[in-house]
């Protein structure tokens, strides 16, 4: 089978491939921090009580340069659609585990905040951004929620589980977005 045009297969014939292998590999290893042992432990430490894997966590830590203190939770990823619903066993055992961090739901209609913040592991709870409003509406939202706990919005990282909610992250410019199933494992 034969490549398409301007494919060159992974291979480079010109003059200089060994000089721009080592230059492009030493580059690399100088980005990445050699970290002491015991940070490493006291990370991996880390990401077990936020409930992530160690990879996970590593990479928000290392995109937002904080550690996180918390969830914020959309009622979508807990799976609780409607009042009066509980949390599922696996998504009450998950919060529950979780160790020296906060979380909070956020409630799209018909949940109420009040019902979401009864839940097991929650703190609190707040209303959704409604879908017809606009970024800055939305981003004006999400700040007012950090601000009213007192605690910047990037040392929280958003769980969500549909594609409105994963833009809250970037309007609220938290420490990121985590897809439901990949937070409390498929």
């Amino acid at each position: 089978m034969m490549a398409g045009i301007g494919h060159n297969s992974g291979q480079v014939e010109e003059p200089g491939k060994s000089w721009r292998t080592h230059v492009w590999t030493k580059a690399r290893k100088e980005l990445m921090p050699t970290l002491p042992l015991e940070v490493v432990r006291l990370r991996v430490k880390r990401a077990a009580e936020l409930g992530l894997p160690y990879k996970t966590y590593a990479g928000i830590r290392a995109s937002s340069g904080h550690d996180l203190i918390g969830f914020l939770f959309s009622n979508n990823a807990l799976q609780v659609l409607r009042d009066g619903q509980l949390l599922p066993q696996d998504r009450a055992a998950k919060l529950a585990g979780l160790m020296r961090c906060v979380n909070a739901g956020v409630a799209h209609r018909p949940v109420t905040p009040t019902h979401l913040s009864s839940l097991p592991g929650l703190a609190g709870a707040y209303v959704a951004p409604g879908f017809s409003d606009s970024w800055s509406d939305m981003r004006d939202q999400l700040r007012a929620m950090f601000a009213a706990q007192g605690r910047p919005a990037d040392r929280y990282l958003i769980v969500g589980d549909t594609a409105f909610e994963r833009e809250w992250a970037e309007a609220a410019r938290t420490a990121g977005y985590l897809q439901a199933d990949q937070f409390f494992g498929g």
